[in-house]
């Protein structure tokens, strides 16, 4: 049934719905009930401009909790953690009168060049649709819209708004959809948000095969697609693909054209209309689902949990010889250097930077929290250009106390112009006065505590990956300093698992050579292997590996079992036992990756399928169970998801390269069988279940060519040979493309 203002609306009112009234708002009209509606960033805190919005929406904002950024929760592994952190940041919408939130991010981290990584979550798309649909669910029980972004294969900032990306739908089904689609299944946003860039040479604002086919035909999405800011190049052509609102308001440009398209007959006004429906029906849902009054924020409950959530995002990469944690009761001096400690980098530059409540700095924290001396040096200047005695000077000031102190606490990190939305890193390393520094500081004091602050990998290159202990705590939010403090003291342990992979060189990453392309292209050429994919199949050394990270505690694992219900039914349960050998609670993210033993196409060995984080007190002892469905064994064909009958490998551990423990599994599932055409080889019409003894019969009557079949040599030549060119060279009158369409009406 129509919706009821579509009558009351005219033509013109009707097009204007589709296209921004300002910069974050959409058209009302009055009369005929339509109220607008307020859309605003971001995925790591509510950033709303009360004015009109300066022309590019980066002005200040009003005050919000800053979380940390999704480089941090990724590396959470933890979807609860993130429903919660959604519903925080669904509340303070509320109380600021906003209807949709832009995010979750789920774009996946195709090389740590990216500039725009802190505010994606992983290089894994199991990972990253499962924390991403956590969020949304969290936002969405508020009462407020989710808008999952940038839809799809953005994931670069080089060229963003016209560079197409070249991939085949085999990568793009297996890799750089599923988090999108995990999200929409699950999770049910609001929105869609598609993305600046080309795919196969298409806008994506543009792209009827993502828009329509894919997104609502296929994952039965009920929301509607809203552009990115700006991305609109052809507003006709985007609403006839499948787009509904184009973002930001462009002065009546667009609707003035979507106007003149409907009565020229190039647009169906029926297309039109179907698109305002969308607009209309998901901010009416969305304001019937609000019960009662605006509810009051509690900021100072939402920074303890961006505190909770930066403390589980934290990864401890090393820590040889137990230096941590520190006893915040006694010991020596501990030595804070590096400016990030008392300036902090907490949250990514360009549409996410919002205003915090408050800010928490790791020097003020650790004071706070320890009787011991603290002293503090910067270190180095944050500034773009220092001069380089300037740094000499604060070298020379930081080994001063480095020498008199029982341990260091060196602070690192990428600066705010190193990394942001619009540019694309050039390489993985820390700045140079910083790497110099850690040089002078570990040899001046072995017991050096490096502490990172980045958006995105750093290759930990020298004395910072040579330094005992190592603690990556991401872009942490406005609680950061207070959870690093924390964790260095053993008030918390380190929750997180790296979401991505830490090479050792850029050179080494799956998409150097194809990266950021050129003449407005960039070609995927490394296909489905991103990220520990890529490694694992070059079998290529790294720096940490995915899934990795380290605790307070230790765990065993014991007695994995992998049952099957069902072996024609592509199924599995895996249960296995998880102890607690240490000498203090902590948790542990528990990995499952399966591997195809022998498959009909090139496949990674072995592939995130499932996983759960567990705490565990001191010697508890639990019973872990996880579920595979049937995509945890398809890989991507031609004709669809594709499982084969056969032997399965389940792995299971802590990381992508540390699995303790595997059981294989046969599937006895129905083998799938390919169609057979025109250019089909002779092994392909031998291996199908009819078309085989049609073509022995076949061949049987030419003489000499059953030794294509049964001499193994010959077989061996002519087997990948189209049979319609074997036909015609086996001499004679008949025309073999006529034999081949007339062995096709033979097969079922």
């Amino acid at each position: 049934m129509a919706h009821p203002a579509l009558s009351r609306l005219t033509l013109e009112e009707k097009a204007g719905l589709l296209s921004g009234a300002s910069f974050w708002r959409t058209r009302g009209v009055e009369h005929a009930g339509v109220e607008a509606a307020v859309l605003t960033d971001g995925p790591h805190g509510v950033r709303l401009q009360r004015g009109a919005g300066d022309h590019l929406g980066l002005d200040d904002s009003e005050p919000a909790t800053s979380f940390p950024t999704a480089a941090a929760t990724g590396s959470s592994w933890d979807p609860d953690l993130l429903r919660e952190m959604g519903a925080a940041l669904g509340r303070e919408a509320r109380a600021l009168g906003v209807d949709v939130l832009l995010g979750p991010g789920v774009n996946l981290k195709r090389s740590p060049l990216c500039g725009r990584n802190f505010e994606y979550v992983a290089e894994d798309p199991l990972l990253a649709g499962v924390l991403g649909a956590a969020w949304v669910e969290g936002v969405q029980a508020q009462g407020v819209g989710a808008s999952v972004k940038h839809f799809a294969a953005n994931n670069q900032e080089t060229d963003r708004m016209r560079v197409s990306v070249e991939v085949d739908e085999r990568t793009l089904r297996e890799t750089y959809l599923p988090a999108f689609e995990r999200v929409v299944t699950q999770a049910w946003p609001a929105t869609v948000m598609c993305s600046y860039n080309r795919v196969n040479g298409t806008y994506a604002s543009q792209h009827p095969w993502l828009l329509t086919d894919v997104l609502r035909d296929e994952w039965g999405f009920d929301g509607y697609v809203v552009s990115d800011w700006g991305a609109v190049v052809d507003p006709v052509a985007a609403v006839a693909a499948g787009l509904d609102l184009e973002m930001p308001g462009t002065g009546g440009r667009s609707p003035a054209a979507l106007v003149a398209a409907v009565r020229a007959g190039a647009l169906e006004e029926a297309v039109l209309d179907t698109a305002v429906e969308r607009v209309l029906g998901v901010h009416e849902r969305l304001r019937a689902g609000r019960a009662g009054e605006v509810p009051a924020v509690d900021h100072d409950a939402h920074h303890e949990l961006a505190r909770r959530v930066a403390v589980s995002s934290t990864v401890l990469l090393s820590n040889d010889g137990g230096l941590l944690p520190l006893d915040p009761a006694s010991g020596g001096t501990i030595a804070v250097v590096g400016e990030l400690a008392t300036t902090p980098r907490y949250q990514g530059a360009g549409s996410s930077k919002i205003v915090p409540t408050r800010l928490d700095t790791a020097l003020r924290a650790l004071r706070q929290r320890t009787d011991r001396e603290v002293l503090f040096q910067p270190g180095y200047s944050l500034d773009p250009d220092p001069r380089d005695d300037v740094d000499e000077d604060l070298h020379e000031d930081a080994v001063t106390i480095a020498e008199r102190a029982d341990v260091v606490l060196l602070f690192l990190g990428l600066p705010p112009q190193d990394e942001s939305e619009g540019f694309d890193r050039t390489h993985l390393s820390l700045p140079a006065t910083q790497l110099r520094l850690a040089e002078r500081v570990l040899a001046t004091n072995p017991r050096t505590v490096v502490v990172l602050a980045n958006g995105s990998v750093v290759t930990l290159d020298g004395a910072v990956g040579r330094a005992p202990a190592l603690l990556e705590t991401w872009l942490a939010g406005q609680a950061g300093g207070s959870a690093t403090a924390d964790v260095l003291l053993g008030r918390d342990e380190p929750g997180g698992r790296l979401a991505e992979t830490i090479p050792l060189a850029l050179e080494h990453t799956p998409a150097h050579l194809n990266w950021p392309g050129s003449d407005g292209v960039v070609r995927y050429g490394e296909r489905v292997y991103v990220g520990y994919r890529h490694y694992d199949a070059t079998d290529r050394e790294v720096a940490r590996p995915f899934g990795f990270g380290l605790g307070y505690t230790t765990f065993s694992y014991d007695d994995l079992v992998v049952e099957v219900d069902d072996p024609a039914v592509a199924r599995a349960r895996v249960e296995l036992s998880l102890t607690n050998t240490g000498s203090r609670g902590g948790s542990e993210v528990v990995q499952v990756y399966v591997e195809d033993v022998e498959a009909s196409v090139d496949r990674p060995p072995r592939e995130l399928r499932a996983f759960t984080k567990v705490h565990l007190a001191q010697g508890e002892q639990r019973t872990v169970v996880l579920d595979l469905d049937e995509r945890a064994f398809a890989f991507w064909s031609p004709t669809g998801w594709r499982v084969e009958p056969g032997t399965f490998r389940v792995w299971v551990g802590s990381s992508s390269r540390d699995l303790l423990l595997h059981a294989d599994l046969e599937l006895a599932v129905p083998a799938p069988v390919d169609r057979l055409d025109e250019a089909s080889t002779l092994d392909e019409w031998l291996a199908h279940p009819t078309g085989g003894p049609v073509v022995r019969a076949a061949l049987g009557a030419v003489p000499g060519a059953d030794a294509m079949v049964t001499d193994r040599g010959t077989r061996a030549l002519v087997g990948p040979i189209p049979l319609r060119t074997l036909l015609g060279m086996t001499g004679g009158d008949t025309d073999p493309d006529a034999a081949v369409t007339a062995l096709l009406a033979q097969v079922s």
